[in-house]
């Protein structure tokens, strides 16, 4: 097994290449031989960098229309099997808080957190400080939103898209197989200003949400997968997002998002992702 202080960029750029396709921890060290340690911590480092980068890097954005969701996963344990202990370090319901532009498919901004009030009023002040024009926004039903979105943009066009789904079918079957619910249709209810009919959507930010379960193990449903420890969680998504943002091409596009948003002017490789570990300052693990 090799130790982080004998990994060259090419051995960090291929453990990062590994994970960021959805391959787990222990997949990791298996294809690259790299230490479970060693790969933890090169996440970590890799997490805070990102954090760094993209707070400094992906500013003064002229979006236009931006959706936003969250995306459910747990650490350690579901909610409702995490002992009170266990949730005071973190285990129990995680929920990723995210805004995508829906014209260059960036990733403007992402929160890990509680589905709450006090998150939504975090992420979204973060969302409208990277912004510099009037956007229009469309969420899900999601009640929090309203306050966090008037106190973060002011002066915006905002509206709701709620969708409906029949109560047979969801959750668990007789046979005890889980069975989505199907989707029966969506209403449009303008909260805020003067938000175009034709761009109220969710498509985006939910295909997004896919794209994360892919590429992320531990958003995998129905494995053991899933995190351990909140902070690793934290730095996964903050890597994949950097990952997602300057080095995946968009099958649409035919180029990064960040290319599309005028951030980048060419496709990032993994190894200069890897590079930022050395032109952003570490902070400590």
């Amino acid at each position: 097994m090799v130790s982080m202080n004998r990994l060259s960029v090419s051995d960090r750029a291929r453990v990062i290449a590994t994970l960021v396709e959805g391959n787990s921890i222990r997949s990791t060290v298996r294809l690259t031989g790299v230490a479970k340690n060693t790969v933890t911590k090169l996440i970590v480092e890799m997490g805070n960098a990102c954090v760094d980068f993209h707070d400094a890097r992906v500013r003064n954005l002229k979006s236009k229309r931006v959706q936003c969701d969250e995306i459910w996963s747990f650490v350690g344990a579901k909610q409702r099997n995490a002992t009170e202990e266990q949730k005071a370090q973190g285990w129990g319901d995680a929920w990723t808080w995210t805004a995508i532009d829906a014209d260059s498919k960036l990733m403007v901004s992402w929160f890990v957190g509680q589905r709450d009030a006090e998150t939504a009023r975090i992420f979204m002040h973060d969302a409208a400080s990277r912004i510099t024009n009037r956007i229009q926004i469309t969420t899900d039903g999601l009640g929090v939103y309203l306050s966090a979105i008037e106190d973060a943009f002011g002066d915006v066009d905002y509206a709701i898209l709620n969708k409906i789904y029949t109560g047979a079918g969801a959750g668990k079957t007789s046979s005890g197989r889980y069975s989505p619910a199907k989707f029966m249709g969506a209403t449009r209810v303008t909260v805020k200003g003067n938000p175009d009919a034709g761009h109220i959507s969710t498509s985006f930010v939910e295909r997004s949400n896919l794209t994360m379960r892919m590429h992320m193990r531990r958003f995998t449903r129905l494995t053991n997968g899933f995190s351990k420890k909140l902070e690793n969680h934290s730095h996964a998504v903050a890597l994949f997002f950097t990952y997602y943002n300057f080095c995946k091409v968009h099958q649409t596009l035919r180029v990064t998002p960040a290319m599309e948003a005028g951030l980048s002017d060419h496709v990032w490789s993994i190894e200069e992702l890897v590079g930022l570990l050395e032109s952003v300052p570490k902070q400590a693990a």
